[in-house]
């Protein structure tokens, strides 16, 4: 008969091993994606803006409202999606400072909230205006991106 001691002892040894290292390794990628996904359709809206405002493409009010609302859409969503266990992973750009200083950050995204709003509610009429709306907003994605975010490229 064969002595199978020290293969359950390997397996058992494995499998505690596997235990303990498994909350180390938890990483919560669905709010990293979800963060992502926003992260995405604010760039597309900033790009949009940014065409406008080099004359690619036409202004219209109807244009500037529909970026300024998908900006503030983004904004009141994305505070949702930084649980302490998304600080890593799913290629994250989240600096720790999200986590190290959660009052800064929630200021930051508070501001960028009120200045979208703001802009929304402005409806611009024109290009010029626009573009003064646009740069308020801006500012936040600057300040933001500088403060708690990692830059990877």
């Amino acid at each position: 008969m064969t002595d199978c001691r020290p293969l359950g002892l390997a397996v058992l040894a494995l499998c505690g091993a596997a235990l303990v290292a498994g909350p180390a390794l938890a990483q919560n990628l669905e709010a990293i994606k979800a963060r992502q996904e926003l992260m995405e359709d604010n760039g597309k809206a900033a790009k949009a803006a940014g065409a406008i405002l080099k004359g690619e493409a036409e202004f219209s009010a109807e244009k500037a409202t529909e970026i300024f609302t998908q900006m503030h859409e983004v904004s009141v969503k994305f505070g949702d999606y930084f649980p302490e266990d998304s600080k890593t992973g799913g290629k994250t750009e989240a600096a720790p400072a999200i986590w190290e200083k959660p009052d800064e950050f929630e200021a930051a995204l508070a501001k960028y909230q009120e200045d979208t709003k703001a802009a929304m509610d402005a409806a611009p009429q024109d290009v010029d205006a626009f573009k003064q709306a646009f740069g308020k907003v801006a500012q936040n994605c600057k300040g933001c991106h500088e403060d708690f975010r990692i830059d990877d490229d």
